[in-house]
């Protein structure tokens, strides 16, 4: 995977953090390591592993679009990508607008709002529940 572009930008160029010229020489070295005779073999193999992965990205290209269903041929890759967050800066943000909420034993130590005294032949409010 191409560190510096996206997967789309990838190229051959930097391609697992080799050059183009790097590539060659180990493409060169195979040559020479393997030899005439066995070399057609292995680029046959070589050949046939790659169909085999392109058939496997294309069959989970076409489970994952039918298993999401419609709406999602336009989804945006780039936003789900979590390289492209910061913890930093997610707790700092968090921190920050952080909403003071108070916690129990401030809501029960909290002073009793006033009560207006009973009047004269009042009864007092019963909680049936309670008694």
């Amino acid at each position: 995977m191409c560190k510096n572009q996206g997967l789309v930008g990838c190229n051959i160029k930097n391609m697992f953090g080799l050059s183009a010229e790097k590539l060659l020489i180990l493409a060169l070295l195979a040559v020479l390591i393997l030899g005439p005779e066995r070399l057609p073999y292995y680029a046959k193999q070589l050949g046939e592993w790659a169909r085999k992965a392109k058939r496997m990205v294309d069959n989970a290209q076409v489970q994952m679009k039918s298993e999401l269903g419609d709406g999602f041929e336009d989804l945006d890759w780039k936003k789900l990508d979590p390289r492209q967050y910061d913890p930093r800066r997610i707790v700092r943000d968090a921190l920050k607008d952080e909403i003071k909420r108070p916690n129990a034993a401030e809501s029960l130590n909290r002073a009793k709002p006033p009560q207006k005294p009973l009047e004269l032949g009042e009864t007092p409010p019963v909680d049936m529940e309670a008694t």
